[in-house]
């Protein structure tokens, strides 16, 4: 009886450290392979395309903004265009760019960033707006990517911009390459943030094929259609977390549709840019990309997006 007892029990010893085997092998698939397998294919999203040969059906009476356009998502079909070739400054809205090469270049969204203390320095220095994380804290790619897009935090774009090329100089020449491979042949990049810079310039057309392309993207779509976000509860220096929210869903804008629903969109303004806004909206089932530059005063920039969609 003993010897059988003994055998019998190394046998659910084996069985039990096998099945511990195999499930340490599915964590790590999903933990590493299926990080890797989005991130090939992020490498391969489609160039986006803006039709040239649409006729504009949508008028664009009465905008506040100098230079809009509006594009059917389907088909890239222009529906409203007002100078949108004409050069504009990006601000903020570099920030789909930076938050979609990070998501390219670092297939791991856990991963740790140190935001380090200089990076607060330029920020202060500048007048930066930021997403509320401090200086020395560790936080996670991820969090980075809504702290950029939401409330629009300048030290979370440099932040993902040092992680991904080491510096702000080297990340914006990546910004400049993927810009040149998805067609946005009017547009420079200088910086990470948006912050005015006279060599950092684009068009309302070139931001609509930007934020198509990285829509594509399931991860970058999630972010940038979510009203709100709570961070890790577990970062280092703000234990609990932080929460932020879409400078698009501000309590103080109407962002109602008579036939549809604003989705998301990323804002930005500085002196020379004036208020802009790139956004998505469902309206009648289809999908729909603005853009909009050079808007005078805040809240002008929601206040054409709501006159636009409702007109469709």
């Amino acid at each position: 009886m003993g010897i059988r007892y003994k055998a019998a029990k190394k046998r659910r010893f084996k069985l039990l450290k096998t099945s511990i085997t195999i499930l340490l092998a599915v964590l790590l698939l999903w933990r590493v392979v299926i990080p890797v397998v989005r991130y090939a294919q992020r490498q391969s999203l489609p160039v986006p395309k803006v039709s040239q040969n649409s006729k504009a059906s949508v008028s664009s009476k009465g905008l506040k903004s100098d230079n809009a356009i509006l594009v059917r998502k389907s088909d890239g079909q222009i529906l409203m265009e007002k100078y949108a070739e004409q050069k504009i400054y990006p601000a903020s809205m570099t920030k789909i760019m930076t938050v979609m090469i990070a998501l390219q270049k670092l297939p791991l969204p856990d991963q740790r960033v140190t935001l380090t203390d200089d990076i607060f320095e330029q920020m202060e220095k500048a007048g930066a707006s930021t997403a509320g994380f401090r200086p020395g804290e560790r936080v996670r790619a991820v969090d980075l990517m809504y702290g950029a897009l939401l409330p629009s935090g300048g030290e979370c774009a440099v932040g993902l911009a040092k992680a991904v090329a080491g510096s702000e100089s080297a990340f914006a020449k990546l910004m400049n390459q993927k810009a040149k491979k998805i067609g946005m042949n009017h547009t420079h990049f200088a910086n990470s943030t948006g912050l005015h810079d006279k060599n950092q310039y684009s068009t309302v057309e070139d931001i609509a094929l930007l934020l198509d392309y990285a829509l594509e993207d399931s991860t970058f779509r999630k972010i940038i259609t979510t009203p709100t976000h709570h961070t890790s509860i577990f970062d280092n220096k703000q234990f609990g977390g932080i929460s932020f929210t879409s400078t698009v869903f501000d309590r103080k804008n109407n962002t109602d549709l008579p036939d549809g629903k604003l989705l998301g969109g990323k804002t930005g303004s500085t002196d020379k840019a004036g208020y802009c806004l790139a956004s998505l909206a469902e309206v009648k089932g289809q999908e729909y990309i603005l853009v909009t530059a050079h808007a005078p005063r805040e809240g002008n920039n929601i206040e054409d997006a709501v006159k636009v969609f409702g007109r469709l």
